[in-house]
């Protein structure tokens, strides 16, 4: 079935986005403020008791962050490169996370000299540097987590430790004279099974137990991010996962809930930002061939990493003349190889589109223009322009 735009956007909001692009030449990507202000007012309504702290690596934009610091928001931060940026936008230090658990000693420093002085960590060697440049920070350990592989972009394997080494990180957290903290996991990106993070939970809540018994009673959860963006994938509402995941808090901690922290990116921004597209070249590879190759001028390395693997499927849509079909490999313009989005998986566009039409690339506000290439192949990075509905 082809996509219906009015399943993603309002018609107020599709007709600013598609203004917007209107104006400028392609590729480009459009984000529209106003969703992205819904999505945080409804994430606050949903988790009253939870603190937002905006995943910055997400889309780093000014526009999107000056937005979210007048709404309230916290930020979590990857690099000092981030930092940077929001500590520009007067956002003070106490708002801010160093999420990130790889990072050099001189950035650890960087960041308490700035203020900062909440880190997470996940092994000894990062924990003694926190010690060394961060004297009496705050800390939370970041354990793995099981079930990421029903994300369709899982984080685990590279981030986290187990829950015994989290104690024993914890405990010497405490003996290197900071401040044991809490624990935080991260159930994988675009995360379609609420009960990843019941078993996340239940890790907490005995890891929670252990140390109390040696004297340390944590104060803080990191449940990070991994809600969803509404992409092709079926997924629950937030209604949903708010429901769920306040049972499960409730069921392993009853009234006695440490303070929560929620750590939005996808969800927050995907669902704003579109990519508009145009068609360079439609064409077959030998006479007989069945399938139809779509070039496009938007591809993996200026904006689209995230179809690596063909992990997230986008919406695709087109005003283009014809009947739907489901005939097009859809790749981009660079001279490399993995730069096709769609092999497999095939999005239904018109079989009569022809080069100068344009595709639209629905729930790209995430992860789109922050990992495109500087100038892979000479090409510019994507711009990105901001309307409001």
């Amino acid at each position: 079935m082809p996509v219906n735009i009015l399943d993603y956007y309002s018609a107020a909001e599709w007709n600013a986005i598609k203004s917007e692009t209107s104006r400028h030449p392609t590729p480009c990507i459009v984000v529209d403020l106003s969703i992205v202000e819904r999505k945080y007012r409804d994430l606050n309504t949903r988790f009253p008791f939870a603190s937002i702290y905006y995943a910055v690596k997400a889309n780093p934009a000014v526009e999107v962050l000056e937005l979210l610091r007048d709404l309230g928001s916290k930020f979590d931060i990857a690099s000092r490169y981030e930092l940077d940026r929001v500590l520009s936008l007067g956002i003070s230090p106490d708002r801010i996370s160093y999420g990130n658990t790889i990072k050099k000693r001189s950035d650890i420093k960087y960041f308490y000299d700035k203020g900062v002085r909440l880190f997470a960590t996940d092994s000894e060697p990062d924990l003694r540097n926190i010690a060394r440049e961060a004297p009496g920070a705050r800390v939370f350990c970041r354990i793995l987590t099981e079930g990421s592989e029903t994300a369709d972009w899982p984080l685990s394997r590279k981030f986290g430790c187990h829950p015994d080494m989290a104690i024993d990180l914890l405990l010497l957290a405490r003996d290197l004279g900071l401040t044991p903290a809490g624990i935080s996991f991260h159930v994988g990106s675009q995360q379609r099974e609420i009960g990843t993070w019941d078993s996340a939970i239940a890790k907490v809540r005995y890891i929670c137990n252990y140390l109390e018994d040696e004297g340390i009673k944590l104060q803080l959860i990191n449940m990070g991010g991994g809600f969803p963006a509404h992409y092709l994938g079926k997924i629950n509402s937030m209604d949903v996962y708010s429901e769920e995941i306040t049972r499960y808090l409730k069921e392993d901690f009853g009234d006695d809930l440490p303070e929560i922290i929620l750590e939005p990116g996808r969800s927050m921004v995907g669902e704003a930002g579109v990519i508009a597209s145009e068609v360079i070249l439609v064409s077959k590879k030998s006479s007989t061939g069945l399938d139809r190759w779509l070039y496009l001028d938007a591809g993996k390395f200026n904006g689209l990493i995230e179809t690596w693997d063909e992990s997230i499927k986008y919406p695709l849509y087109s005003e283009a003349r014809g009947e739907f079909c489901e005939d097009f490999i859809i790749a981009g313009p660079t001279c490399d190889s993995q730069d096709i989005m769609y092999e497999f998986y095939r999005n239904p566009l018109p079989s009569y589109i022809k080069p100068g039409d344009r595709v639209y690339w629905l729930s790209c506000g995430a992860y789109t223009a922050s990992y495109a290439s500087v100038e892979f192949n000479g090409f510019p990075p994507i711009p990105v322009y901001f309307v409001r509905s």
